[in-house]
């Protein structure tokens, strides 16, 4: 796809805001898409990766305290639980003080079916940016992000 050209003068007076709102909404939108294939939603889609990415670390409270930051639509976190645990995707050790969560074989290939659908939506958002530029980028959004009091520093 082509783009048009502009002075550097004009890009550096383009409202930043409307950019990453615009960008934001592009990006989200076709990952929750995607998603919604699947019948989940992006906090499902972070809990299983969470629960993939650290088995029986997180319980609950950890989880939502770590995810709640990044959702926008007001899902209520213990019903993306409830709903993995009712698939048959995620258990919870409820035994102990951990109550950690742990991915079924059922919800890692669930997870991997998401990720396989998610793949081409981001390939296409990175499309004709060279890596360099997608890292300066990324960079300049955690600076203005941590300018203006937000986390600048990548999720774990």
């Amino acid at each position: 796809m082509t783009i048009r050209e502009y002075s550097r003068e004009e890009l550096a007076a383009a409202p930043i805001g409307a950019w990453t709102g615009e960008a934001y909404r592009r990006v989200v939108g076709a990952i929750r898409a995607e998603l919604a294939v699947e019948d989940l939603t992006q906090p499902h889609w972070w809990t299983l990766n969470h629960a993939a990415g650290r088995p029986g670390r997180w319980t609950r409270p950890e989880l939502v305290e770590r995810l709640a930051p990044y959702e926008d639509l007001g899902i209520d976190f213990d019903g993306v639980f409830d709903d993995l645990v009712a698939r048959g995707w995620l258990t919870e050790d409820l035994t102990g003080d951990a109550g950690g969560m742990t991915l079924t074989e059922s919800g890692e290939a669930g997870r991997l079916r998401a990720w396989a659908r998610l793949r081409p939506v981001l390939d296409r958002a990175h499309e004709g940016v060279d890596t360099d530029d997608f890292v300066t980028t990324i960079n300049v959004l955690r600076r203005i992000v941590a300018n203006l009091g937000g986390d600048g520093d990548l999720p774990d």
